[in-house]
């Protein structure tokens, strides 16, 4: 409870603490938002509040790649234009969306929803890996694309991902060092993208 320790409705000091709890979100930018949701009209407010509660009561994770989608299979999974051959594995669904703004990769996607990171408690039976080795027996892809993020978590994923494949006869590629190590691929530009699809390397 506020109890009149922090100056301000109790109303909105509980919207600044849930919108601190958001990624990226620290306590200065989430009172700005707060006070900037309360200017905007009602209508608005109300439109905001729907998308958020539709998002979360119409989606779905797609049962073939795990992407965030309305349908199962997701769009990009039942497409008959895509490149079946290969298979782009990353560590969330925004990390699709970055990719295919850059327009250069057809293949289909698998997402982890993470990565190996021992620090923070999360193993490989903590992430989708299990169901990539299952899609993999017996398909008919003949690369795999490693696309997860140039840090610590992601290498180690990848290492991990490389040692499993392997014995399956599988090519597999790396992005291209286009990309920033310590960065993320939500948040790389569509040409350094672009670049690391077109320029990658065999593990």
């Amino acid at each position: 409870m506020n109890q009149g320790l922090i100056p301000t409705a109790e109303a909105v000091y509980k919207l600044i603490q849930e919108l601190n709890k958001l990624p990226g979100i620290g306590p200065k930018s989430a009172q700005r938002l707060a006070y900037h949701l309360l200017r905007i009209p009602e209508e608005q407010a109300k439109l905001l509040a729907d998308a958020i509660l539709s998002a979360k009561q119409k989606t779905k994770l797609c049962s073939i790649c795990f992407n965030v989608a309305d349908s199962d299979p997701c769009l990009i999974c039942r497409s008959d234009q895509r490149d079946r051959s290969k298979l782009c594995i990353v560590e969330q669904p925004q990390d699709i969306v970055a990719l295919e703004n850059t327009k250069t990769y057809n293949g289909l996607y698998h997402v982890l929803h993470g990565a190996i990171s021992p620090t923070e408690g999360v193993g490989a039976d903590d992430i989708r890996i299990k169901e990539l080795m299952n899609r993999l027996q017996g398909s008919s892809v003949d690369e795999v694309i490693l696309a997860t993020n140039p840090n610590l978590e992601g290498e180690t994923t990848a290492m991990y991902l490389n040692k499993l494949i392997s014995p399956l006869g599988i090519r597999i590629t790396r992005l291209a060092r286009g990309l920033p190590f310590g960065t993320e691929l939500e948040y790389a530009d569509d040409v350094t993208l672009t670049r690391a699809i077109e320029g990658r390397q065999e593990f």
